[in-house]
């Protein structure tokens, strides 16, 4: 379907091309991602989420500054972030609280649910949904996007989810871009990589 050169030409940063070719081709099938178009809008979206499929695991390791930048409504002030700043767990467990289906802070969901994935899963209530349709069991579902595999197909069962595939039919880059994103960051990178990915794939 992607032969690894092309794919190295699409992603040029990525690291393991050899078996990121290997996931896409078994995996993207299964899904109904099988045209160029498709695939391309798959590529694009996925290679800004996750550093060209390098960060399949969310990073949260915020400077003070970084958590009232991006988390206010939990960091309001620099002094509220003294006990949080560069402790990735304890972040996560704070933000994600009491909300996607995760407990209290003190439960530890929020960094066992933490975003994983090409397109991050997030929250113990999405890990679920893609349990259950995986015939998996919760852990075993987690443990699974942890993988190149899983970050693959976690990423796909959200692509099939949200009918992206009708977007990408459509070669609505904006429409793609806030079905993944909820919004539009990065839509001059994800249009930059569509574009590359569609002509390499020859659509």
């Amino acid at each position: 379907m992607i032969t690894e050169t092309q794919l190295s030409k699409i992603v040029p940063l990525n690291r393991n091309i050899s078996g990121l070719a290997k996931s896409i081709n078994t995996i993207l099938p299964k899904y109904g991602i099988n045209t160029p178009a498709r695939i391309s809008g798959f590529l694009a979206q996925c290679a800004v989420e996750s550093g060209q499929f390098n960060i399949l695991i969310e990073n949260l390791n915020y400077s003070s500054e970084g958590l009232v930048k991006t988390f206010r409504k939990y960091f309001p002030t620099i002094e509220s972030t003294i006990t949080y700043a560069h402790n990735p767990e304890r972040i996560a467990n704070k933000v994600y609280a009491n909300r996607m289906g995760n407990g209290s802070e003190l439960s530890g969901e929020g960094w066992k649910y933490r975003g994983r994935g090409a397109i991050q899963t997030t929250g113990k209530d999405n890990y679920s949904k893609l349990s259950i349709y995986l015939n998996k069991g919760l852990d075993e579902a987690v443990n699974y996007c942890n993988t190149l595999d899983g970050a693959i197909e976690s990423a796909c069962f959200y692509w099939k989810n949200n009918r992206i595939n009708i977007y990408a039919d459509a070669k609505n880059i904006n429409a793609m871009t806030y079905a993944v994103n909820g919004g539009y960051n990065g839509l001059s990178e994800r249009t930059a990589f569509w574009q590359r990915s569609l002509l390499i794939l020859g659509a």
